[in-house]
């Protein structure tokens, strides 16, 4: 039988068969979910015509004293900032079909222009994935796990002198998460209460099915959620298997977009059909900053688990 797209059939979507009887499901390669946007809130606030986005950081100064009635020499208080510039890149794929394989998929039936452009939107969010997890240093597009302001640690060593959560009993890795959390409470006096665990999917199935005491059916995740006074959700992400230097970590952070955003000041933008002979090309376009931290000591980076 002829083939309808001269490509070869690892390329082409219409395999000798595809025309003919078929199943109606398709079966695509399912790829891991990407969970940054989930977990890092989303500013497009900036406008896609922006090339930078700069924000400010203050702090007060100063202290306040019992004085005479005819004192002359109050204290004085007063304001410090700093200003942060991150710069804005351009992201741009493309998808495009030929003539023919448009004629082939209506006469098929077949989605063409969708799947096509699916894939184009997926490769993009790949990137955004990628850049706000881990930056971008050839760019300089700042990341997540690459923030250097964040306090980082590796946990304590439990009975076994390892650290990993293989070898650790309920109470050793919930004393893990517990002074990650009250670490970050108490360096900044209660003024940053984080909400939000995110772990490796390793460590997160393994508290999720692991009781907490051996006369009870309560996990260990089940026992953290429930007694932590600050923690509301612990969730997971690939992106922290090995992210630390290969060591598999922990993140402990307030889910606040005062205090951190993924800048994304023009999201996916499909323009107009361009025409290029027998072939129509699609252009893809967006813009990304990076994840800015507002405030490097709402979270911290627990290692080594």
């Amino acid at each position: 039988m002829t083939q309808f797209v001269n490509l070869d059939s690892a390329e082409t979507m219409f395999f000798e068969r595809e025309l003919e009887s078929v199943k109606a499901r398709t079966y695509d390669v399912v790829r891991a979910p990407l969970k940054a946007m989930e977990l890092i809130p989303v500013d497009s606030s900036a406008g896609s015509g922006a090339e930078t986005i700069t924000y400010q950081s203050y702090d007060i100064t100063g202290i306040a004293k019992i004085i005479a009635n005819y004192a002359d020499d109050l204290p004085r208080a007063d304001v410090k900032g700093k200003e942060f510039v991150a710069r804005i890149r351009s992201i741009g794929n493309s998808f495009g079909y030929s003539l023919q394989e448009l004629r082939a998929a209506s006469f098929a039936g077949k989605p063409l222009e969708a799947r096509k452009a699916a894939a184009a939107a997926r490769a993009q969010r790949e990137l955004w994935n990628r850049i706000a997890f881990f930056g971008d240093e050839e760019y300089g597009l700042p990341g997540w796990l690459t923030n250097a302001n964040v306090p980082s640690a590796a946990v304590e060593a439990g009975a076994s002198t390892d650290t990993e959560w293989d070898t650790k009993t309920p109470d050793e890795i919930l004393k893990d998460l517990n002074d990650a959390v009250n670490g970050i409470v108490d360096l900044t006096n209660g003024a940053e209460q984080p909400d939000t665990v995110v772990l490796p999917i390793a460590q997160y199935t393994k508290i999720a099915t692991m009781r907490a005491d051996s006369g009870t059916d309560t996990t260990v995740l089940q026992y953290f959620l429930q007694n932590s006074p600050f923690i509301t959700s612990v969730e997971w992400a690939n992106e922290l298997k090995g992210a630390f230097d290969g060591a598999d970590g922990f993140i402990v952070y307030r889910r606040d977009p005062e205090a951190m955003t993924l800048e994304m000041p023009s999201m996916l933008e499909m323009l107009p059909v361009q025409e290029r002979g027998l072939e129509y090309v699609v252009p893809c376009h967006s813009r990304v900053a990076g994840t800015l931290i507002y405030y490097p000591l709402s979270q911290a980076f627990r290692t080594g688990i």
